[in-house]
């Protein structure tokens, strides 16, 4: 009897579709998969590798790289959430399991390179140029004393006009 049970369910099973669907290669919205970086908006701060809890991610300023290593990362989302200016996010689609482990790097480009650079020496030039009002002020407010805290801020200056005469 049970013979004749057990092949009722082969035949039913050869002849009808399957009772389970396939699995969704697109994950839904919310759930966590693999961090991603923009690198055109990545300063390398290093703020997201000070606070991945499993040192998953390396920031290189000498070498304008950033790495992670994708089977370290717990898609805990502390690096995404601490970036300042928000280029890291989180993927929808998870990391796929390898049998070696690998490091993803990437590289700045050289548009933003330049871009950084000239924020950074437009920042220098408005510090030089604040520190430059402040010590007129000063000069006229109270006369020779104050002169005294605006002298490192020209020291700089000072140095590059001799290098250059050499």
């Amino acid at each position: 009897m049970a013979i004749v049970s057990f092949n009722k369910t082969v035949l039913h099973n050869l002849f009808s579709k399957p009772k389970t669907r396939k699995a969704e290669k697109e994950y839904p919205e919310g759930t966590r998969g693999h961090v991603e970086n923009d690198m055109d908006l990545c300063i390398l701060c290093g703020l997201c590798s000070i606070k991945c809890p499993t040192h998953a991610i390396t920031v290189d300023k000498a070498e304008k790289t950033w790495s992670i290593r994708p089977m370290s990362c717990i898609q805990c989302r502390c690096c995404v959430d601490n970036c300042p200016k928000k280029s890291l996010s989180m993927g929808l689609r998870f990391q796929e399991p390898g049998s070696e482990k690998v490091t993803k790097t990437f590289k700045m480009s050289e548009k933003a390179i330049a871009a950084q650079e000239a924020l950074m020496k437009a920042a220098k030039e408005k510090a030089a140029a604040a520190a430059a009002a402040k010590a007129a002020q000063a000069a006229q407010a109270g006369g020779a004393a104050p002169a005294k805290p605006a002298a490192p801020a020209q020291a700089p200056k000072q140095e590059a006009p001799v290098e250059n005469k050499e």
